[in-house]
């Protein structure tokens, strides 16, 4: 049952400049997401997947394999993680190498567990899902959401004007962590996400999307402050 871990990091950042290796509390922030692969002990292959030099050798500096560089089809901006993943997978197939399961964990997670890992391989196999994912529910009620238009604001859900918060049902979004797959089933269907996909549910100090300088001193904060608390293990 051979699993590996494959870390999509291509050069090309456009909102922050060298993103993937731009340096989070101390040490480039793909470091977290490889640290977290290894420290988990449950892949026989932890690569990136690059078309960067320097990111390569800073991931090869902490431990990751870097067996052969992304292709110019996969490293534009519209290339999708599914075709990153596909591309990976077909080089190890051509090496002779083939995997079981698989695990996309993107190199902007600083905030991720390796016990969080765990966690959802767990869940993969013993459920038998085609896929498994974080999520971390939405801190205010979604159906009490509101829209702007140009003649004012307005409720997404008007229905729910007089809806009190705690009679609502709680609501979710993908955490941007890393997705677990079956590789059998991901190179049939080319999605992450099915109908038979299952989730594990982190807290909100635990997740922070990374898509500006703000998100970065958010996430660095909830960093510093799993560190103080001592909730960063594994």
């Amino acid at each position: 049952m051979k699993r590996i871990a494959i870390i999509p990091a291509r050069g090309g950042s456009k909102r922050i400049p060298r993103k993937n290796i731009k340096y989070f509390s101390g040490k480039p922030i793909i470091v977290y997401s490889i640290e977290a692969a290894l420290q988990s002990g449950l892949f026989e292959e932890v690569m990136v997947s690059t078309d960067d030099e320097e990111i390569a050798e800073v991931a090869r500096k902490h431990g990751a394999n870097i067996p052969f560089f992304r292709s110019s089809a996969t490293s534009t901006d519209f290339a999708t993680t599914a075709a990153v993943l596909t591309e990976v997978l077909g080089e190890y197939a051509a090496a002779g190498e083939s995997f079981e399961y698989g695990c996309c964990l993107y190199p902007t997670a600083p905030l991720v567990k390796a016990n969080s890992i765990t966690e959802a391989f767990e869940l993969l196999t013993n459920k038998r899902y085609d896929t498994v994912f974080p999520v971390v529910q939405y801190s205010y009620p979604i159906w009490r959401s509101l829209k702007m238009e140009k003649d004012g604001v307005l409720m997404n859900w008007p229905e729910h004007l007089l809806s009190r918060s705690q009679d609502l049902p709680a609501s979710f979004h993908d955490a941007g962590q890393f997705y677990w797959f079956n590789v059998m089933t991901f190179m049939e269907k080319q999605k992450l996400f099915t109908n038979n996909s299952g989730a594990i549910e982190l807290n909100e100090l635990e997740v922070q999307d990374i898509d500006n300088l703000m998100d970065w001193k958010l996430a660095e904060l909830k960093y510093n402050l799993m560190i103080k608390e001592g909730n960063n293990d594994g």
